[in-house]
């Protein structure tokens, strides 16, 4: 679902969600990338610009770019160097929305549970903030992929794991940290939340034998 606003009001948004993620230890320093849709044919995309720290995020770093991640419009800029990832969340998911985060706990358990191909979560209460589930008996997979410095390879990936996992809500990138996404930012934000609490139960508790999905 694309946003129906302007983009200076997409841009606010985004730069005010992105100094609460950093207020909240999720998107420290430079890390992390924020991302709105406009439209999606074509797709276009409000970003947040490369090597920005976000805990002084403002809407003047946000860039306007296009389905191959390049700056569109009159700002100047580099967009994250991950746009192409946003991109393939969008197209694949028809998300309005996508969130990038590097939280400790995502990262560690990134890592942990990489072996096992990914992080079944199952049982908490808190599974029920996630888009379409209505029982904390819900199993969520979450997708671990080896991070990579060559993008294009690496959107590939995503790409074929959303694919493959068509019903997941967000993944990880070992070593790196949470991609989720929603109709809107809001629910993009309220995702990074609950997982973030799911994570930090699930590292904080004894640790669950995982198994690779098929």
């Amino acid at each position: 679902m694309s946003s129906s606003r302007p983009f200076p009001a997409v841009a606010r948004q985004l730069a005010v969600i992105g100094r609460r993620l950093y207020a909240r230890g999720w998107a420290l320093g430079t890390s992390g990338n924020f991302s709105a849709v406009l439209s999606h044919r074509p797709l276009t995309l409000a970003i947040t610009a490369s090597a920005v720290p976000k805990g002084e995020l403002g809407a003047a770093q946000i860039l306007l770019c296009d389905a191959r991640g390049a700056v569109i419009g009159r700002r100047r800029g580099k967009p994250s160097a991950e746009a192409l990832l946003h991109v393939a969340i969008a197209r694949l998911r028809q998300a309005g929305a996508v969130l990038h985060t590097h939280s400790v706990w995502s990262t560690m358990l990134s890592d942990l549970y990489a072996e096992a191909g990914g992080l079944k979560i199952e049982g908490y209460e808190m599974l029920k903030g996630l888009k379409g589930v209505t029982s904390h008996k819900h199993e969520e997979w979450i997708p671990i992929i080896e991070n990579d410095q060559d993008m294009p390879r690496l959107a590939r990936a995503v790409e074929e794991t959303l694919t493959h996992f068509n019903d997941v809500h967000a993944f990880l990138l070992r070593r790196h940290g949470l991609y989720t996404w929603g109709d809107t930012l809001a629910d993009a934000e309220r995702h990074v939340e609950i997982l973030e609490f799911l994570f930090e139960a699930v590292g904080r508790g004894p640790r669950t034998r995982v198994t690779r999905e098929m």
